[in-house]
């Protein structure tokens, strides 16, 4: 059975977005803006880059998946997330809010968290947050 992961915002827009993004990080997400799945040519994938690896976008989890399956060289699918505020960690244990915004390839996992909301990240730097934060992020806080 497929995992079911949100919706992307804006379908009319799957595969317009640059391939240069973060990787991972800022515990919140906002939405979900495409998935991917990245072809390795040195892994099996049809060589279409003259050697390099590349992507393909998906308006679904579901369709990512289906691709990685049917397709030699791939990898998992990653979610292309949107935070239009973050938390950082510039040291481990030391956190900070960031209102930029960014954008990253997230593993779909991360997904399961419940989406940011305007009491995540004040609730999460708050002086009396529990010992483990990470639970508000999770949603168990």
């Amino acid at each position: 059975m497929t995992p079911s992961y949100p919706d992307v915002l804006d379908p009319t827009l799957v595969g317009s977005y640059p391939a240069f993004a973060m990787s991972g990080g800022g515990y919140v997400w906002d939405a979900v803006l495409e998935y991917r799945v990245w072809c390795h040519p040195e892994r099996g994938a049809e060589d279409l880059e003259d050697g390099s690896d590349y992507y393909y976008s998906f308006a679904s989890f579901a369709e990512a998946q289906a691709f990685t399956e049917a397709t030699v060289g791939t990898e998992k699918p990653l979610a292309l997330i949107v935070q239009e505020e973050y938390i950082d960690e510039p040291s481990p244990g030391k956190y900070r809010h960031v209102k930029t915004r960014r954008v990253a390839e997230w593993q779909v996992e991360f997904l399961t968290r419940p989406r940011r909301t305007p009491h995540t990240i004040p609730d999460f730097l708050a002086p009396d947050a529990p010992p483990n934060r990470l639970a508000i992020i999770r949603g168990q806080a």
